[in-house]
């Protein structure tokens, strides 16, 4: 299967360069008869007995401003993930300079730079301090390198039900939701359970390859608990639908599933790709943003819909609505 299948022409100006207040007030189109809503209609759009899932995760504050150990030329770092030896894969800028063995100070931490820079990518190690602890004190939350507006508040960046710091971006479908959105969907009967996934940067990169089999898929750590298993399963018996909010809750709740379809709990990393053929087994419905051309989330996008996901790019692009992370989003159902 061709990459190329997954691109469309994303203009410049139709990438939202600002967060909209309020969060729901967000354009929501509706991909079942290409109607234009609001995402605080998606209670009215929804029905009792449906199950939201949701990814629990926050963004790690994960972009560290230091200098050389030593010549005390400025560096940054942005942590990717903890390998779980202590060490941890990062983002540093200006990486030409970087060379293995050079010590970075950051704060309390000074990490040493394991191996050679490969595409900006390094393996750090602490030699003094915590990686966690140089986060909690001196990191800034990083928005997208596509992004360039400004925040008043960096919460803004944030889920308002996230409670678990872990991921290098924000699940972007879950930046729409409210208090008062998140009351009215209970209200209307409407469940609402978490998963966690951590996002890595490599998530959003367009794929390299001709072929999409050539292409090798990024792994991301995932945790789904019991409690969403059994709220799945109750959510089956009652003829509900499991909605996902956002691509990583479906690449979560599908890795956690087996072929008949019952998710059961596990925490693991996934290295799944959803591409079109792929035999969905619990997501019914997807609430989305619209995502960057020629990248796995838009093959996930695919996947999910069928041939019409170019149809609702194509009809939002044309409408006006806002792309990439701080855009609107549309509702879509599963191709049968």
């Amino acid at each position: 299967m061709r990459t190329s299948d997954f691109h469309y022409t994303l203009p410049e100006e139709a990438i939202a360069q600002e967060a909209i207040e309020p969060r729901d007030s967000a354009r929501l189109l509706d991909t079942r008869d290409l109607s234009d809503r609001r995402f605080s209609d998606l209670p009215a759009m929804l029905r009792s007995g449906d199950l939201l899932v949701v990814n629990r995760t926050r963004v790690r504050p994960a972009r560290l401003t230091g200098a050389k150990d030593g010549s005390g030329g400025k560096v940054e770092a942005l942590l990717l993930r903890p390998l779980g030896d202590g060490s941890w894969e990062a983002l540093v800028r200006p990486a030409r300079r970087i060379r293995a063995g050079t010590r970075l100070r950051f704060g309390g931490l000074l990490a040493v730079v394991v191996e050679e820079p490969s595409q900006g990518k390094v393996v750090l190690r602490s030699e003094g301090g915590s990686f966690e602890d140089a986060a909690e004190t001196i990191g800034e939350v990083p928005l997208p390198p596509y992004f360039h507006g400004r925040l008043e508040d960096s919460e803004r960046y944030q889920t308002v039900y996230g409670d678990r710091s872990g991921s290098a971006a924000a699940p972007t479908a879950g930046l729409h939701f409210t208090r008062p959105l998140l009351g009215e969907l209970a209200a209307s009967g409407i469940d609402v359970a978490a998963v966690e996934l951590d996002i890595g940067l490599d998530t959003f990169q367009p794929i390299a390859t001709p072929d999409l089999e050539s292409h090798q898929i990024h792994t991301e750590r995932f945790g789904v608990g019991a409690e969403v298993g059994a709220a799945v399963e109750r959510t089956r018996r009652r003829g509900g639908r499991v909605v996902a909010v956002g691509t990583t809750v479906v690449r979560a709740l599908e890795s956690a599933a087996d072929t008949a379809g019952v998710v059961t709990p596990q925490t693991a990393d996934t290295a799944l790709f959803i591409a079109p053929g792929y035999r969905f087994r619990v997501v019914d419905l997807l609430v989305t943003n619209f995502h960057v051309p020629g990248s796995t989330l838009v093959v996930l996008v695919a996947a999910f819909m069928g041939p019409a996901w170019r149809a609702a790019y194509s009809t939002a692009l044309a409408r006006g609505y806002r792309f990439l992370s701080f855009g609107d989003a549309m509702l879509a159902e599963r191709a049968s």
